[in-house]
């Protein structure tokens, strides 16, 4: 008799690259059993090293994938493989693979002309004064016919400045909060088996039942399993196979141990499918 297990998904890399918040189409291509298919999205941020959206279709965390989409400002579009790295409902992240050299250009580009637009709209707030009656705003001579000092014009700029990188800074914390949050609030990733097989700490083998060895019954028993944050199994049940040869491999598959999975540094809470195979020799 033998045992055999199987499970998967990568563990995701920590995020090494500033995100820039845009809304434009993405296009994302997945294959199905052979086919590309072609899922219709919207960008809510990239990167560097990923690209944050929201797909309308179904894909599973650790699929490979190609996306495509055009930056603002950017003369040709950015076309990279990615991998999935989860999937709350509509709301996705992608992790670029091979990105080269000049499509990381492209994006530096697009987002150091998004920081100069940031940096010239600040300047040209600090160069008018708003109207209270809804009139034009008036421009910088009013400004100095108030008597506003020049230097203390030159120092309103660098203010303005930090206040905004206070607010990119804010704005990438609670990105990360809610990505946090979603992830926890999820259901349980379902990892393919070889994965999970590949990070099995300690097993024990199940016991060839004696009633089946007497009416000389063998064959595959497939269980669902639930792997906790720890690495223990919570929850399995039987997927298929012989009812007396799955109450002896659930006996035996409650024991076992895995390395826990983890994402951005975060173990979690896994389901996955666990084959055993009893066999007469």
């Amino acid at each position: 008799m033998s045992a055999g297990t199987s499970l998967a998904l990568e563990q995701a890399p920590r995020r090494g690259f500033p995100r820039f918040p845009v809304k434009v189409p993405l296009d994302v291509i997945a294959l199905r059993s052979g086919i590309p298919q072609n899922l219709p999205g919207r960008c809510t941020d990239v990167s560097e090293g990923g690209v944050g959206a929201l797909v309308a279709g179904e894909l599973t965390a650790g699929q490979q994938v190609a996306v495509e989409l055009r930056l603002p400002n950017v003369g040709r579009p950015l076309r990279a493989r990615a991998l999935v790295r989860y999937q709350d409902k509509v709301r996705c992240g992608f992790e670029f693979v091979g990105l080269a050299a000049e499509q990381r250009e492209m994006i530096r580009y697009w987002s150091h002309r998004l920081a100069a637009e940031a940096a010239a709209a600040v300047l040209e707030g600090a160069r008018t004064e708003p109207a209270s009656t809804g009139t034009p705003a008036a421009p910088l001579q009013k400004l100095q016919k108030i008597r506003i000092p020049r230097r203390a014009l030159y120092l309103l700029i660098p203010a303005m400045l930090v206040l905004i990188a206070l607010g990119w800074w804010r704005w990438q914390w609670s990105w990360n909060e809610l990505e946090k949050e979603s992830v926890s609030q999820a259901a349980p990733l379902r990892v393919p088996p070889e994965i999970m097989a590949a990070r099995i700490v300690s097993k024990s083998e199940p016991v060839y039942p004696e009633e089946a060895r007497r009416t000389g019954t063998q064959g595959l028993v497939v269980l669902d399993v639930l792997v906790g944050a720890d690495g223990t199994v919570r929850n399995l049940q039987p997927a298929s196979g012989n009812t007396v040869l799955a109450r002896s491999a659930m006996e035996a598959v409650r024991q076992w141990k895995f390395e826990p999975y983890r994402s951005s540094g975060r173990a979690l809470e896994v389901e996955t499918s666990i084959a055993v195979e009893f066999r007469l020799h």
